[in-house]
């Protein structure tokens, strides 16, 4: 699956970071359709880097499908909107509903605080 349309909530995707020109996996929280500017998808940034404190680690339970290939860690407090099929390079697994809801609790955490 690499249909931007086709993306859902709880996808993990490789797609442009916008803090570097480098990808990075992507965590799908959300997939809003504007009138006035088509399918958005919000999302929060992965890393593989253990030093920042407050990443939600994810274990191999945590996935719906395979797990990637390294651990990762969710950064909540990082949001990235992703406008077009051009910013998503490809799909690469999912998370359980339980897991997503954790991630989605502590980023509105954030966002409200």
């Amino acid at each position: 699956m690499t249909a931007f349309e086709e993306l859902e909530r709880g996808d993990i995707v490789w797609g442009i970071d916008p803090l570097s020109e480098k990808g990075r996996p992507l965590l799908v929280l959300g997939t809003p359709q504007f009138s006035t500017h088509g399918l958005q998808l919000i999302t929060v940034l992965l890393s593989s880097k253990t030093y920042h404190k407050d990443s939600i680690t994810l274990r191999d339970g945590d996935y719906a499908g395979d797990p990637l290939g390294e651990q990762s860690h969710v950064l909540p407090w990082s949001l990235a909107t992703l406008n077009s099929a051009a910013e998503v390079e490809f799909y690469l697994t999912c998370l359980t509903d339980e897991r997503l809801t954790d991630v989605a609790t502590q980023t509105i955490d954030y966002i409200s605080s």
